[in-house]
């Protein structure tokens, strides 16, 4: 008998990515990571005043990747190069993806457009994406 690992996040996951893929926009040729060669591996994490994004994107300058944000949606999209050997080879296994690819993540209302920055150290690209500050309420006295 064959022991087979579940792992039921992975699958939301997969759901998670194929709605966001389905509610792109409809008009561009460019979807989402299924017309992509490859994907690149990203985390995400939230804190109280920010978003922190770090993506692995060895092999690839930093010139050569686009980083937009429109309509809160930030798009990442580039390309790795395949790197051509010098000599016939004999046998081949690749399993680093090259080519185009591109992400975007839908972002919440409380990101501040205005306050996004990139840095790229090592080939991990960290976009820090900051959160507006809440509005405060406030006492309003009645003029006489």
């Amino acid at each position: 008998m064959t022991l087979v690992r579940y792992e039921p996040w992975n699958l939301v996951s997969r759901l998670h990515d194929d709605i966001n893929r389905a509610f792109n926009d409809w008009g561009t040729k460019e979807t989402s990571g299924a017309t992509a060669d490859w994907v690149p591996a990203v985390d995400v994490e939230e804190y109280a005043d920010r978003f922190e994004l770090f993506v692995d994107l060895p092999g690839v300058a930093a010139k050569d990747v686009e980083i937009t944000l429109e309509s809160g949606v930030l798009t990442l999209s580039g390309e790795r190069q395949a790197i051509r050997p010098k000599e016939l080879i004999s046998h081949n296994r690749r399993e680093r993806g090259h080519g185009r690819f591109h992400r975007r993540f839908i972002l919440p209302d409380i990101v501040d457009a205005d306050r996004v920055n990139a840095t790229e150290r090592n080939g991990v690209l960290e976009i820090v994406i900051h959160k507006q500050a809440a509005a405060q309420p406030r006492r309003i006295e009645i003029a006489a």
